[in-house]
């Protein structure tokens, strides 16, 4: 499995990243460890995790079910230096932590020992910012965004507030590193201003929905992640399944996400089916599985750390993994290039 640098952290991750969104809701405890040991046996270092989930929907009673998953696996395996670990504090609004309160110096510190007593460990090597509170155009609010209101003093007072309480935290070995999530090209460049003004810990990463069908950040963040060596870490790499071929022709199979999230979180639209069929029809024209595609495509874009993968079956999680022994052709990168250009935001 190959691994890329996680930032200036030191630290190296595997370019394919366990994800953990389904555990507790579609997922038992059980199958959530089985899918750890598996991942582990196929040399998989990295997974992410949130205090949010599970998903699935995300309710304040599941909240940090899916952190106590994987704290039971490490206290029943012993093995939790074989991994690294990912989580993230809800952001403002969030159904899940009630009253949604936002991201502060007080929320900071209850969340790392919070998530630390369910994952049953010392430290957390990575601890994320779910999403900012000045707000975010991610899940679909990008149709809508309108930034003129933020105000700029607030939002800098308070990543000056975030950086200094995290600098205790990695001080106190709480937490090893920093990052983001459902960020800005604008907000993780100041990021980086303030901590290299404050001596604040620097963002390694930047966790972004990024796949075939939702290419945001290939232009600006892009640019910013190869200059100041921040990578993606991918999210829904699939596009909630979409690029699996299991919705085309607008079916919904028992049991999938859909089946549960009606509109796959806004990715469902009646622009998206010619999308999907182009990609299907790339992966059939040339011999191989489209989850294992779109997994391999990801995997070579030049600002890519991780990329992260869910599944709800050690079967669905051993497809996907495929993907890393997968060298996509030139072929198949012009064909992909030329159905991106005809469908360029299918959601």
């Amino acid at each position: 499995m190959h691994k890329n640098p996680l930032g200036r952290s030191g630290l190296e991750v595997t370019d394919i990243c366990l994800g953990t969104m389904t555990w507790g809701t579609q997922n038992t405890e059980a199958e959530g460890h089985a899918q750890i040991d598996h991942a582990l046996a196929r040399g998989v270092n990295f997974i992410d995790t949130a205090e949010m989930y599970p998903v699935n929907p995300v309710r304040a009673e599941t909240a940090g079910r899916t952190e106590e998953i994987v704290g039971s696996w490490n206290a029943k395996s012993g093995r939790r230096a074989d991994w690294i670990i990912a989580t993230k504090i809800t952001g403002k609004g969030s159904s899940a932590i009630p009253g949604g309160p936002p991201i502060s110096r007080a929320r900071l510190i209850d969340g790392v020992e919070a998530s630390l007593r369910r994952l049953q460990t010392d430290w957390i090597d990575l601890y994320q910012l779910h999403w900012p509170n000045r707000g975010s155009y991610h899940f679909r609010q990008n149709w809508r965004y309108d930034p003129s209101q933020q105000d700029r003093a607030a939002t800098q007072a308070h990543m000056v507030e975030v950086l200094e309480t995290m600098a205790e935290l990695v001080a106190a070995g709480k937490v090893r590193h920093f990052g983001l999530s459902n960020e800005t090209a604008w907000g993780t460049a100041e990021w980086l201003r303030l901590a290299g003004q404050t001596g604040g810990p620097r963002v390694v990463s930047i966790q972004n929905e990024y796949s075939l069908l939702c290419r945001l950040y290939d232009t600006d963040l892009a640019e910013l992640s190869l200059a100041e060596d921040v990578g993606l870490l991918a999210y829904t790499p699939l596009a909630g399944g979409l690029l699996t071929g299991k919705y085309a022709g607008d079916v919904t199979p028992e049991g999938t996400r859909r089946s549960l999230n009606a509109t796959l979180g806004g990715r469902i639209t009646p622009r998206v089916w010619e999308a999907v069929s182009a990609y299907m029809a790339i992966a059939n024209d040339h011999g191989l599985d489209p989850a294992q595609m779109a997994i391999a495509w990801a995997r070579r874009r030049p600002f890519m750390t991780s990329v992260i993968i869910g599944a709800t079956s050690v079967a669905q999680l051993d497809t996907v993994l495929g993907a890393a022994d997968l060298t996509l052709s030139d072929g198949v990168m012009q064909d992909i290039d030329a159905a991106h250009r005809m469908h360029p935001m299918p959601f």
